[in-house]
C-alpha cells in the first residue's frame, strides 16, 4: 500500500551525500528521523488491522455474523484519513508543522488506547477513526517537516526515508501480530503497541524546533535563522537565509497569481488545458492504483490466506508476513528502475503483471472450490483428515480442544499453497511499479504554480477510491466469491491499462517546460517534444530578457526554463528554488542551459 504526497526521486550520489552531511551534521538525521516516526505509525496503523480483525472476530459474534461490521472497522481508517488529509493542510500551516505532528501523535496514542480497552466493536471503530485523522495529518505534514529542515543536496533522500518508514512500519504490523498470537488479550496488544512510538515521537518532537520555513512565513526571522545555523556551516546560513526569502516571496507571488482561495485555484486548473490534460493522467494512475484491489490485499491478506484454506490464524498470519516483506522489497527496487526504465512503461508492465496474478488467483479459487470436500451441514460436521467445517460456536471451541483444525473462511484445498504464491507474484508485479510510479507521475505532470492543486486533488481521489474497495471487499466475496472478486479487480486493472496507455505520457528525464509541452500538443512520446524543441529560438533571443529579470534576484547562478504559454522562469539551481517569472513574446519555446553565474 502505498498513500500519502509525492515521492522524491534520490539518486545514488545523494545518497552518499546525505551519509557524509548527516555524519558531520547529526542533527540533521534527528530532525529528519523524529518526524519520519509519523511514517512509521502510518504503515503500522494501517496494517495491524489486518490480522487484529481475526481475533476481534472471536471475540465479538456480531462481528464475526455481519461483514459490514468488519468492513467498517477497517475503512474507517481511511475515511478519517480522508479529513485528515483535508484538515491537515491548513492546520500544517495556520499552526506549523510542529504542532501538525504533536497533534498527529495525540491521535495515534489517544486511538491506540481506545481501541485496546474497546467494550464493544463500536468503540474499536471510534478509534478507527482516530487512527486515520492521525494518518491523514501525518501523511501530509511528515514529509514536509522534513523536506523543508534539510538541505536541498540530500532533501530527496532524506524525505525518501518517510516512505520506506511506511512500508517499514506495515512489515512491523505483521510481526507484532505474529508476536501477540499466543497472548491472553491478542488483538488489544496488537492495535494498543501502536501507542509506544507515538508517544516516543511526541516526547521527541517536543525537543526540536518548528520548521524554519514556516517560521519565515510568520515573519520570525530570528528564529527561523537560528535553526538554519545549526544545519548548515556558518558559511552558508546567510545563502540559505537569502534563498529562503527568495523561495517564500516567490510562493506568495505565485499564490496571488492563482487565487487566493481553494475554488479560485481550482476554477484556474480546470480552464487550463495543460493542467486539465495533467489531471487526466495523474488521477488515472492515482483511482487505477487503489483498483488494482492492492490494499485489499495489505488489509485483508489474512482473511485472504484462510479463503485459500488455510485455517489457523497463526498460519495465516505467518504467510502474510510474505507479502508485506516483498511490498517493501519492492520500493527499494523501483528506486533503481524507475529513472531507468521510465514510468509510462514500468506502470503498464506491473499493470500486465497484475492481470496476469489477478486472473491467476481467480482461476485457483473458482479450482480450490471445485475440488472442496462434499460435506453436508445436516450429515455432519466432520472431514476424514481430522478437520471441522463450521457449524457453532460450541462446536467450534470443542474442534480446537481437540487439537484439530476449524474451517471457517475456506475449505482444505491443495491449491491454498498456489493462492499465496500468486499473492506474492501480484506484490512483486505491483510494488515497484504502481506501487511508487503514480505520486512520482503526479510530483512531475503538472505545472509548478499548479501543482499542490493538481497534487491534491488526485491525492483525495485516491483515498477515496482506497476507501471504495476497502469498504465493498468483503461484500463482494461473499456475493461472488473469491474467484468472482478477484475476477472483477482483473477487469479494474485491464480498463485502468487503456486509460494509461491513452492518457499518461512519459516524464522520465523532461524538464518542466517540456512536461508542459507535452500536455499542451496531446503527444506522449518523449523524443517528439524533444526534437520539437531542438529547433526552437536560440538562448541568444532572450538574454535582454533574463537581464530584466536579474534585477529581481542579481547574485546567483540560474537555470532559464521557457514554459508554456509563454512563460520565463527564472529557477535557482542550487537551491532549487523559482524566483521569477517573465511574460515571453509569441514563438519562444526553448529550454535554455545554465547561464553564466552572475557576480
Amino acid at each position: 500500500m502505498v498513500e500519502g504526497g509525492n515521492i522524491s526521486k534520490p539518486d545514488k550520489t545523494e545518497f552518499n551525500e546525505c551519509w557524509k552531511t548527516t555524519w558531520k551534521t547529526p542533527y540533521i538525521l534527528r530532525l529528519a528521523l523524529s518526524a519520519g516516526i509519523g511514517g512509521l505509525l502510518f504503515g503500522y496503523d494501517t496494517g495491524v488491522i489486518s490480522g487484529a480483525l481475526l481475533y476481534i472476530r472471536d471475540d465479538f459474534r456480531q462481528v464475526d455474523r455481519k461483514t459490514w461490521l468488519q468492513e467498517l472497522i477497517v475503512s474507517m481508517a481511511v475515511a478519517g484519513a480522508i479529513g485528515g488529509a483535508a484538515i491537515g493542510g491548513w492546520i500544517s500551516d495556520r499552526f506549523g508543522r510542529k504542532k501538525s505532528i504533536l497533534l498527529a501523535d495525540g491521535l495515534f496514542a489517544a486511538a491506540a488506547l481506545v481501541m485496546a480497552f474497546a467494550p464493544a466493536p463500536w468503540m474499536i471503530i471510534l478509534g478507527r477513526v482516530f487512527v486515520g485523522l492521525g494518518v491523514g495529518m501525518a501523511s501530509m505534514t511528515s514529509p514536509l517537516y522534513i523536506s523543508e529542515a534539510s538541505p536541498a543536496r540530500i532533501r530527496g533522500a532524506l524525505v525518501s526515508t518517510n516512505g520506506l518508514l511506511i512500508t517499514g512500519g506495515q512489515f512491523l504490523s505483521y510481526l507484532i501480530n505474529l508476536a501477540f498470537t499466543k497472548t491472553r488479550w491478542t488483538w488489544r496488544w496488537m492495535l494498543g503497541v501502536a501507542a509506544v512510538p507515538a508517544f516516543v515521537q511526541l516526547f521527541l518532537m517536543l525537543s526540536l524546533p518548528e520548521s524554519p520555513r514556516w517560521l519565515y512565513r510568520q515573519n520570525k526571522v530570528g528564529e527561523a535563522r537560528s535553526i538554519l545555523e545549526k544545519i548548515f556551516p556558518a558559511n552558508e546560513a546567510d545563502d540559505e537565509m537569502n534563498a529562503l526569502r527568495l523561495s517564500v516571496e516567490a510562493e506568495k507571488a505565485d499564490g496571488h497569481a492563482i487565487g487566493d482561495n481553494l475554488i479560485q485555484k481550482l476554477k484556474g486548473a480546470l480552464s487550463n488545458v495543460v493542467v486539465r490534460r495533467g489531471l487526466y493522467a495523474g488521477i488515472t494512475v492515482q483511482v487505477a492504483q487503489q483498483f488494482s484491489g492492492i490494499n485489499t490485499v495489505m488489509y485483508y491478506s489474512p482473511t485472504i490466506v484462510q479463503f485459500a484454506g488455510f485455517a489457523s490464524n497463526q498460519t495465516a498470519l505467518a504467510l502474510s508476513l510474505i507479502t508485506s516483506g516483498l511490498n517493501a522489497v519492492g520500493s527499494i527496487v523501483s528506486m533503481a528502475l524507475v529513472d531507468r526504465y521510465g514510468r509510462r512503461r514500468l506502470m503498464l508492465v506491473s499493470m500486465a503483471g497484475i492481470i496476469l496474478c489477478l486472473l491467476s488467483l481467480s482461476i485457483i479459487f473458482l479450482e480450490s472450490a471445485n475440488h472442496a470436500p462434499k460435506i453436508s451441514q445436516f450429515d455432519s460436521n466432520f472431514i476424514p483428515n481430522g478437520s471441522y467445517m463450521e457449524l457453532t460456536r460450541k462446536q467450534r471451541d470443542l474442534c480446537r480442544g481437540q487439537h484439530r483444525t476449524w474451517f471457517k473462511d475456506g475449505c482444505p484445498s491443495e491449491f491454498g499453497f498456489l493462492a499465496v504464491v500468486f499473492l506474492g507474484l501480484y506484490i512483486l508485479s505491483y510494488s515497484p511499479g504502481m506501487g511508487t510510479v503514480p505520486w512520482i507521475v503526479n510530483s512531475e505532470i503538472y505545472p509548478l504554480r499548479y501543482r499542490g492543486v493538481g497534487g491534491g486533488l488526485a491525492a483525495v481521489l485516491n483515498w477515496i477510491s482506497n476507501l471504495l474497495v476497502s469498504l465493498t471487499f468483503l461484500s463482494l466475496t461473499k456475493a461472488l466469491g473469491s474467484a468472482g472478486t478477484f475476477f472483477l479487480f482483473a477487469g479494474f486493472c485491464i480498463v485502468g491499462f487503456s486509460f494509461i496507455y491513452r492518457l499518461v505520457p512519459e516524464t522520465k528525464g523532461l524538464h518542466i517546460e517540456e512536461v508542459e509541452k507535452m500536455l499542451e500538443t496531446g503527444k506522449l512520446k518523449t523524443d517528439a517534444v524533444k526534437a520539437e524543441n531542438s529547433t526552437s529560438t536560440p538562448a541568444s533571443a532572450v538574454f535582454p530578457l533574463y537581464a530584466a529579470s536579474l534585477a529581481f534576484s542579481p547574485h546567483w547562478k540560474h537555470v532559464i526554463y521557457l514554459t508554456f504559454p509563454r512563460e520565463l522562469v527564472v529557477f535557482d539551481l542550487k537551491y532549487e528554488t523559482t524566483l521569477s517569472f517573465v511574460a515571453l513574446p509569441h514563438g519562444c519555446s526553448k529550454f535554455l542551459d545554465v547561464l553564466p553565474e552572475q557576480n
